[in-house]
């Protein structure tokens, strides 16, 4: 992986279908899911990324959405 990540191409895939070195380039890093419920289901992809839940938060508010919408998970090492 290049030293320098684009984190705008993460968004809108979800974490399952990323492989070893884009799971592990990305160990820390905060994402945002929207949030569960059973009228909603959203699917688990990821629609904002960061070095915080700050910069989530900024990201979703430049695509013009609602932060109380979704969840924020930290990254883990896939094993």
């Amino acid at each position: 992986m290049p030293q320098t990540l684009d984190l705008e191409q993460f968004v809108g895939r979800p974490t399952d279908r990323f492989s070893l070195d884009e799971r592990e380039a990305l160990v820390g890093k905060y994402i945002a899911r929207a949030v569960y419920t059973p009228q909603t289901l959203p699917l688990q992809r990821i629609e904002a990324i960061g070095d915080s839940v700050a910069d989530c938060v900024s990201m979703l508010r430049r695509r013009n959405l609602d932060p109380l919408d979704f969840e924020f998970v930290q990254l883990k090492p896939a094993y």
